[in-house]
């Protein structure tokens, strides 16, 4: 873990989030965490989707299960935890594991007071890291709230194919519901288009053009290109940075790496 007093005592924080599954949401988190440890910058990985995806995709398998305490219950009771507590390290960041009674937050919260701030209140006593990331469920639900609502900043990922534009319509009226209902801002600060194959088709082309024609101006499009490194370093425990295979997508990610610590100021 960070020494406190060589890093900032707020970190950025970011949440990654898409409902719709399989747009690479959990490998982009923990590559987007690869890319800003690669640049020197420490990074927490919160895993806040009960299937645990990232948990295992760092190689905390046996935290999945763990006794508590855990983040199951330290969402059900954050003024009797300290997230510290709940801290992992790994070879590149820390992560806050997910664990399997997790499935049973979403019908908890529904009529807990503070429902959809319970992250907020665990991540205000985080400290000694550049950034944190959220890696959501694949879904709109009170999990997501609490990320977007204890974050305030978004990034999406979304995949080269025309049911993202529905996707993506759906998430961005959530947000808005969210600014409305609780005095916020969440601002969207990039897409990460994922599993994009070349050569292109005429689907995955013209849906390119459409991401740069309706967000280039105001967010930063990304694009991560389908890759099978990008898979056994998953298998493997770590991100693409830490693999022992080069992977020609790193420069796309270390941009966007760049990215976020140049804004970092406007997310703290």
């Amino acid at each position: 873990m960070p020494d406190s007093q060589e890093t900032p005592d707020k970190p950025a924080k970011l949440a990654i989030a898409q409902q719709k599954g399989g747009v690479g949401k959990t490998t982009d988190t923990i590559n987007i965490g690869g890319a800003l440890a690669a640049r020197g910058h420490d990074v927490l990985l919160w895993d806040a989707d009960p299937q645990g995806y990232l948990t295992m995709g760092v190689g905390l398998d046996d935290e999945y299960t763990a006794e508590q305490p855990n983040q199951y219950t330290a969402l059900t009771d954050p003024g009797e935890h300290d997230i510290r507590d709940l801290i992992r390290s790994h070879e590149e960041v820390d992560v806050v594991p997910a664990n399997i009674d997790m499935f049973n937050l979403e019908q908890e919260l529904v009529s807990a007071m503070r429902g959809r701030r319970r992250m907020d209140d665990l991540l205000a006593d985080v400290s000694g890291y550049d950034f944190v990331l959220v890696d959501c469920p694949p879904s709109l639900g009170l999990l997501t709230d609490n990320a977007l609502l204890a974050c305030e900043d978004i990034i999406i990922p979304a995949e080269a194919e025309d049911t993202s534009i529905r996707a993506l319509d759906i998430l961005f009226k959530q947000i808005d519901s969210l600014e409305s209902n609780f005095g916020v801002e969440i601002d969207e600060r990039a897409i990460l288009i994922s599993n994009i194959d070349y050569p292109l088709d005429n689907e995955q082309q013209g849906m390119l053009e459409w991401f740069d024609d309706s967000f280039g101006d105001y967010i930063p499009v990304y694009e991560f290109r389908s890759r099978a490194v990008v898979k056994r370093a998953y298998n493997a425990g770590h991100s693409v940075f830490a693999h022992d295979e080069d992977c020609d997508q790193e420069d796309e990610l270390l941009q966007l790496a760049d990215y976020l610590a140049d804004n970092r100021g406007e997310m703290v």
